[in-house]
């Protein structure tokens, strides 16, 4: 799906110079599914990174990723922990 919306994108040539990817949502995504949140961040990096190399390969010279808030900071400390490592 998202390498069909690039391939659109390169063939338009209305490439955008800049793009912000707020990730939100991946433990809740797991949970859904009755998975483990650290599953659904795995699989949420997973996305973030298949998105960057087919932004790449369209041509988009910046990227912005919002990973990480204040808020949470608040997570249980073995999660956090799992964020960060």
């Amino acid at each position: 799906m998202a390498s069909e919306r690039l391939d659109r994108i390169r063939l338009s040539g209305d490439v955008p110079n800049h793009v912000a990817i707020i990730m939100d949502g991946n433990g809740r995504w797991a949970k859904q599914r009755g998975l483990p949140r650290q599953l659904g961040h795995r699989e949420g990096m997973k996305s973030v990174r298949e998105t960057i190399e087919g932004a790449t390969e369209a041509g988009i010279k910046i990227m912005t990723l919002f990973a990480f808030s204040t808020e949470n900071w608040n997570r249980p400390q073995k999660e956090v922990a799992s964020l960060m490592s």
